[in-house]
C-alpha cells in the first residue's frame, strides 16, 4: 500500500468529510463519517494510480511526511 499524505476536513458546503491527497493532482473523496472519507480515500488512491498506469502517466512517489488531520 502506498503512504500518500491525506488531507481530511469537514465541508459545511458538501454536508461531509472531505479527503484530498494533494500529491496526487485531483485526487480526492467524501464520507458522512471521518473514518468513511479516510476509507473511501485508500479506495480513491488505488484507483487513481491504477489509471494513471493504464494511461502511461507518471505516478509520483509518495513523501511519507504524515497523515493530517483536520
Amino acid at each position: 500500500m502506498n503512504k500518500y499524505e491525506v488531507i481530511i476536513y469537514w465541508s459545511d458546503e458538501d454536508d461531509a468529510f472531505i479527503a484530498e491527497v494533494p500529491e496526487l493532482p485531483g485526487c480526492m473523496a467524501d464520507g458522512a463519517t471521518y473514518q468513511e472519507a479516510l476509507s473511501n480515500a485508500e479506495v480513491v488512491i488505488q484507483e487513481w494510480i491504477e489509471t494513471a498506469k493504464e494511461l502511461g502517466r507518471p505516478i509520483p512517489e509518495p513523501k511519507r511526511r504524515r497523515l493530517v488531520f483536520a
